[in-house]
């Protein structure tokens, strides 16, 4: 009670739509700013107490300020006051992607079919990490081209917010440049052939295990469409490692 007292002293800042519960959680984050974030994030989100305590558990608010690898304090403040808003594909990254709900073991070898297969099995946890407007279409879609060439993604979603599909494949590996070529050529065939006049261009995301910043930077500069990649983890995250990696990036644009 002395703890809530001291991260509350003022009534009116608390929300009718947070139980006790909620606040049990809220008021062990010492730094203003991300608890503000998971504050705001719960009533727009309408997040349990279960959800919440899995998104400070696996450090959403640092993941999001990693997620396009630009954290400025502008950032920072927006996503405390606001919460995580949608308006262009960027805002629907994070860095990294935690599958712990997966319950695989750390460093334990996993075939692509199997992290797929595991992911679709837990499809609500999956559209919960996913995060805002997420709705699943299929898992290896077809593309036929030419009429007798097959292709497949791993898994297609719609995003209601940003009004686009998003194509993910995984990958076992760090990133490499063709798996940036694979993934244009889906989302040129998703923005001719499958998106509505209505829809906004596709957005194409790339799942490895870990990505270099010379190779990023010749694998996706210059593109046209919307490609990113980041990188995912079947447990949670160290958290301590995540703020260092924060601050460091936000020292270095002071």
């Amino acid at each position: 009670m002395r703890l809530f007292y001291d991260k509350y002293k003022k009534c009116q800042t608390l929300s009718s739509n947070l139980s006790w519960s909620h606040y049990c959680y809220l008021i062990y984050i010492d730094d203003i700013d991300e608890r503000n974030f998971y504050e705001k994030e719960c009533i727009n989100s309408k997040w349990s107490v279960r959800e919440l305590k899995r998104q400070i558990d696996s450090s959403l608010f640092q993941r999001l300020l990693l997620s396009d690898g630009k954290v400025n304090k502008q950032k920072v403040l927006e996503l405390s006051k606001k919460g995580q808003t949608i308006s262009n594909p960027t805002d629907i990254l994070k860095e990294p992607y935690v599958f712990e709900f997966l319950g695989i073991k750390e460093n334990k070898p996993l075939l692509e079919s199997d992290l797929e297969k595991n992911l679709i099995n837990h499809l609500s946890a999956f559209l919960m990490e996913l995060g805002k407007g997420f709705m699943y279409v299929g898992n290896q879609v077809r593309i036929t081209l030419d009429n007798n060439t097959h292709y497949y993604v791993d898994l297609v979603f719609y995003n209601k917010m940003l009004r686009s599909y998003v194509l993910i494949d995984l990958k076992m590996d760090d990133m490499k440049p063709e798996y940036a070529g694979q993934m244009n050529m889906y989302v040129n065939y998703y923005n001719k052939e499958i998106k509505d006049e209505f829809d906004s261009e596709t957005i194409g995301i790339i799942l490895c295990t870990g990505k270099k910043g010379v190779t990023m930077e010749y694998a996706l500069g210059g593109l046209a469409n919307n490609i990113f990649a980041s990188t995912y983890t079947c447990y949670i995250p160290d958290k301590e490692e995540l703020i260092n990696e924060v601050e460091k990036v936000l020292e270095s644009n002071e």
